[in-house]
């Protein structure tokens, strides 16, 4: 993991891959709830973590070395469950990307436990890790113009959900009523780094 100044008061924080991203993430969290990281914010990426808003940036750096580097074995926080109807134009093209039957596509996601590994793309979009290597599929060729909202997609590691309708090239093989997005709500998005999230059947 190597660092790097983001202006004055933030680093960037480069990791090898998605798995020491998480990591730092969770280790970044423990030491800002126990006191011992003074942080405006943390913001994951896919491979990096970005200190925002830092009082002592060079006791950071100092520490570094000493942080995990493997993402922890439990997380204390309750899952998500979301409400999936497999349905998704992409299914039958995932199943025979996949070698698999339709119906084992639909079990081995459902069966998978997805962690948000970070947010991007639109408000309430997260990036979800988990599932199972012979579900990574690539995106399509040409994107769609318009996704509808509670679309369930997937995008080579990942698995997402379009909180709201947008353009986008994801697989999509379900849908789900559930509000990713809620300004009302606090905070507004229904899936934050870190939480854990699992499919079920609508």
């Amino acid at each position: 993991m190597r660092a790097r100044w983001f202006g004055r008061t933030a680093l960037l924080l480069e990791c090898v891959d998605g798995d020491q991203a998480r990591a730092a993430y969770a280790e970044a969290n423990r030491r800002r709830e126990s006191g011992a990281l003074q942080c405006r914010d943390l913001v994951p990426g896919a491979t990096t973590l970005l200190l925002d808003g830092l009082t002592d940036a060079r006791s950071v750096l100092a520490t570094l070395e000493e942080w995990p580097t493997d993402v922890p074995e439990t997380d204390e926080r309750e899952a998500v469950e979301l409400p999936v109807t497999y349905d998704g134009p992409d299914l039958e093209t995932v199943a025979r990307h996949t070698g698999l039957s339709v119906a084992e596509v639909v079990e081995r996601h459902r069966a998978a436990e997805f962690v948000v590994a970070f947010c991007g793309f639109a408000p309430g979009f997260a990036y979800l890790t988990g599932a199972p290597e012979e579900l990574h599929v690539p995106r399509l060729d040409e994107p769609r113009s318009r996704v509808p909202a509670g679309s369930v997609g997937l995008a080579g590691p990942f698995t997402g959900v379009y909180p709201h309708p947008s353009p986008g090239g994801w697989q999509l093989i379900g849908h789900t009523d559930a509000a990713l997005w809620d300004v009302d709500r606090d905070p507004p998005a229904l899936l934050m780094p870190g939480t854990p999230v699992r499919f079920v059947d609508a």
